[in-house]
């Protein structure tokens, strides 16, 4: 059980402070000035669970990661299906927690027409681009953050760092890909506020789930195949 509420514990605070940094601080209307900080965010809250729980469960904070750690045979079969139900379970709570604090606003908070830092594309979200563009963007950009995350944990090849190392990729993905679909590369940072947001949010999290699931799959594919480990 320490190793589920472990992740319950890291992806709520991923959600809470990354989704926080859009939705309490404000950032969004700042672009692309406000890309920095919710970079940084969501980078840096990584990078903090990572050695605040990753001796526990490895602080995977993200079911793309547990697939791909999975494929990769870095963890156990038994073990995926409670990861990704803490993870999904910890951004829900994190989410709401959020609409908590929104709600106490004196002028009011609209969490459905406002938002919650939720990921999406298309029409009226951030910079507009096509469904094609949304899925090219969470394949490679998941694909690249597990290839960093199974890389610098990797017994032959970890680097001395890796939580540091995780964490600035994070960072640096939003700087190209923000714009397009809000870089999810993580089904339970979507799921966490399309849940209160609904509507639209709620419509298009299909890509958000199945997208970089497969492209965490590929990456961990990647490392059992050897082709990327030695």
């Amino acid at each position: 059980m320490k190793k589920y509420v472990a992740e319950f514990i890291g992806t709520l605070s991923l959600v809470m402070v990354g989704c926080g940094a859009i939705a309490v601080g404000g950032f969004p209307t700042a672009f692309p000035v406000g890309i920095l900080p919710i970079a940084l965010a969501f980078g840096l809250t990584v990078t903090a669970m990572a050695y605040g729980i990753g001796h526990i469960s490895g602080a995977h904070l993200n079911p793309a990661v547990t697939v791909a750690m999975w494929v990769a045979g870095r963890i156990k079969s038994e073990d995926v299906l409670g990861y990704i139900v803490a993870q999904c379970i910890g951004a829900i709570v994190g989410a709401g927690i959020l609409v908590v604090i929104l709600k106490g606003k004196l002028a009011g908070y609209d969490v459905g027409a406002s938002g919650l830092g939720q990921n999406g594309w298309g029409e009226g979200y951030l910079g507009g681009y096509n469904t094609a563009s949304a899925i090219l963007t969470e394949f490679i950009a998941t694909l690249l953050f597990t290839i960093v995350i199974l890389g610098s944990t990797s017994g032959k090849g970890a680097t001395p760092f890796p939580g540091l190392v995780i964490g600035l990729t994070l960072v640096v993905l939003h700087f190209p890909f923000i714009n397009v679909t809000g870089l999810s590369v993580n089904p339970a940072r979507s799921l966490g506020p399309a849940v209160f947001v609904g509507g639209k949010a709620l419509a298009q999290l299909w890509l958000f789930l199945i997208v970089p699931t497969i492209a965490g799959a590929v990456s961990g594919w990647l490392f059992r195949a050897n082709v990327l480990e030695e």
